[in-house]
């Protein structure tokens, strides 16, 4: 007799408040991205470090998105390293921004905290890595 190896579900990471997660992590995307696509086009040369930032909040946003709706535990553990990451830009550039605002000639996304995004920028990445802790696989 032989036995046929079933394939392991994923963890589904977008039920519930994750689902809300996606949808705010789509969002960010959008915003962060279409930002910095039209400033890197328009007028790169006034503040180019401010525009890059935002293009690589960009980035990071896209590929939580996609790490929370693909799932599985690689997935979750991935998103949870980006989400981490994503804090760690928003704290070191929201305090750069306010004690050195001339290196900042225009805003990036994580400027003073997300202030411009309604502080969602610092707010996101708790609330997903708290997600994100919460809904790990246990082993046995």
């Amino acid at each position: 007799m032989t036995s046929v190896q079933e394939k392991p579900t994923r963890t589904r990471l977008i039920s519930g408040p994750g689902m809300l997660l996606v949808w705010f992590y789509g969002v960010m995307v959008v915003g962060a991205v279409s930002r910095s696509v039209f400033q890197i086009a328009t007028e790169f040369d006034r503040a180019p470090l401010a525009y890059s930032l935002s293009a690589v909040a960009g980035v990071v946003y896209g590929f939580i998105t996609y790490s929370l709706v693909r799932g599985g535990e690689r997935a979750r553990k991935a998103a949870q390293w980006c989400c981490a990451a994503e804090l760690a830009g928003v704290l070191i550039v929201g305090t750069w921004t306010l004690v050195e605002p001339s290196a900042f000639p225009d805003a990036t996304v994580w400027s003073d905290y997300g202030m411009g995004y309604v502080f969602i920028p610092v707010l996101l990445p708790l609330s997903a890595l708290y997600w994100l802790r919460r809904n790990r696989t246990v082993t046995q």
